[in-house]
């Protein structure tokens, strides 16, 4: 649960948005060491952050964590998850130049239709 803290707090997400990361990124279970047919919900989350604020021991770890990552010659900042879903495209400038001409067409003849 260290690493679910920890992987929470770099990617600054909520309890609810850290169980679906779980369970949509795979390298967050991995590296948390959660296999998909067992991770925690966004109740146990948080109810292990408030264990760990309750006795002091979240800015112990974060502390800990960024000696390591010094010591390592690396710094944390914060991170972000970036959406990278792939669209179809045109595979020539040619397509391309159809496509263009086809939505002028179909534009002229809306406003001819319309006016």
């Amino acid at each position: 649960m260290l690493r679910v803290d920890c992987t929470q707090l770099f990617y600054n997400l909520s309890d609810p948005a850290m169980e679906d990361a779980f369970y949509e990124i795979e390298f967050m279970r991995q590296f948390a060491g959660l296999k998909l047919e067992r991770l925690p919900d966004e109740t146990t989350i948080l109810k292990f952050r408030h264990f760990l604020e309750q006795h002091g021991l979240g800015k112990v770890l974060f502390q800990g964590v960024n000696k390591h990552l010094e010591k390592n010659g690396l710094m944390l900042r914060e991170g972000y998850i970036v959406d990278a879903t792939i669209n179809s495209a045109p595979s020539s400038k040619n397509e391309r130049a159809n496509e263009i001409r086809k939505c002028a067409r179909l534009a002229r003849a809306t406003n001819g239709a319309s006016g």
